[in-house]
């Protein structure tokens, strides 16, 4: 199958040379049985890219539906992820009133994806290494060892190859993956794919909904393609479908646009991984940075509103009492009395209650909302919750339990 069939049988939209490399390695490598590394982004498409892998190699025909099976490596807890992976047998531990299968005995003939790689923990490196070397498994709480037969796919959006050298992913697993590897690049290296994308989303909004498409100026498409999209595709599709759905207007100007884009992050943000695992640039942040330069912000607005209520607060009074100072406060001029006069109880209004709690909440206290608000925000879902706070999964899960969160 060629590539132009490809893109039309699994709706990839673009030109870009580097994704038409990626789609022709992917074709090439589909009909052997190498264990293969999808590295790229969050939402660049990694799933869509093991479908492809799957279902253009010999063990597509595999028992229907169980042929592919996908596994988020980063949202299974630590403690159940053994018995996820490779099942356990009755009474391996409390709860374990029949034996289950895994993951792994799941997929036996057929393909497994193992998504976030790079979360899975070093004990659990060490048993998918032997599952990958010796072709059995162990499933907990049992001492027999059973064959299976399973091509093995994996992505991480992490760089892999630094997590090796600072210990946190083992080299000879690495090496075991990788022996095909396949890199998807962020749509901020596809510009002129953009318009393309945000086209096709319109238009598919538009069927849905029974709606004329929306469509963008040269400026605004301009705009689109200056953007850094850090949520690559996914973002990108979110943002059309709001669009789509809120605004009236059909032809979209940057002055629209703009009110979609605005949230464009200014901090550090982790290194994007790049074909053969090195980052593009910047230095790792951690999850918990990450998180507290978010909680920071909240701080640093939450101190401007004190201080511009302030300011209103002296304007007020001076406006009052007619006493505007002739100088400035930098002159070293004694200020007028105004300045020094207690403010009047009408002027209360101006404190709002939010900012004077927020300065007695303790760091642990703010994190913590930061957290909930997320969820709320995505409807409780922990995947998009942790892609706002830029954290994983599996640290959302332990901070969810860490603040005793159900």
């Amino acid at each position: 199958m060629d590539i132009k069939n490809i893109k039309l049988r699994y709706d990839i939209i673009g030109n870009d040379p580097k994704l038409e490399l990626a789609l022709n390695k992917a074709i090439q490598v589909a009909p052997t049985d190498l264990s293969i590394l999808i590295t790229g982004e969050s939402g660049v498409g990694k799933d869509i890219f093991s479908r492809i892998i799957h279902e253009n190699s010999l063990r597509k025909h595999v028992r229907q539906g169980h042929g592919l099976i996908s596994v988020n490596c980063g949202a299974i807890p630590e403690g159940t992820i053994e018995s996820e992976l490779f099942g356990h047998v009755k009474g391996a531990f409390t709860g374990a009133d029949k034996n289950r299968k895994g993951y792994f005995e799941e997929a036996d003939g057929g393909t497994i994806f193992l998504d976030e790689i790079g979360e899975l923990p070093l004990a659990m490196q060490v048993k998918l290494l032997r599952v990958l070397e010796n072709g059995e498994i162990i499933p907990v709480g049992s001492s027999t060892a059973q064959k299976i037969n399973v091509r093995v796919v994996a992505a991480t959006n992490v760089d892999i190859v630094e997590a090796v050298r600072n210990g946190r992913f083992r080299e000879d697993l690495y090496y075991r993956l990788n022996q095909i590897s396949i890199y998807l690049p962020p749509l901020r290296e596809r510009k002129d794919d953009i318009p393309l994308l945000f086209r096709k989303f319109s238009s598919d909004v538009a069927e849905k909904y029974h709606m004329p498409p929306i469509v963008l100026t040269d400026d605004a498409k301009r705009m689109m393609m200056d953007y850094p999209w850090y949520g690559n595709v996914r973002e990108l599709k979110n943002i059309t479908e709001q669009i789509a759905v809120v605004e009236t207007e059909r032809v979209i100007t940057p002055a629209i646009l703009q009110n979609y884009l605005s949230f464009v992050p200014t901090g550090e943000r982790m290194p994007a991984v790049i074909e053969g695992g090195q980052p593009m640039g910047g230095s790792q942040i951690t999850d918990r940075e990450l998180l507290l330069k978010a909680l920071s912000m909240g701080q640093m607005i939450s101190e401007m509103r004190q201080e511009i209520n302030d300011l209103r607060q002296m304007v007020s009074q001076m406006a009052t009492t007619n006493q505007f100072p002739m100088t400035t406060p930098h002159s070293g001029t004694q200020l007028p009395a105004a300045y020094h006069t207690p403010l009047p109880a009408q002027e209360e209004e101006f404190v709002t209650p939010e900012v004077i709690e927020d300065e007695a909440v303790s760091l642990e206290e703010r994190e913590k909302r930061a957290i909930l608000h997320a969820l709320e925000r995505a409807g409780g879902n922990r995947k998009q919750a942790a892609a706002e706070l830029h954290i994983s999964e599996r640290t959302l899960y332990r901070k969810l339990k860490e603040y005793n969160v159900e």
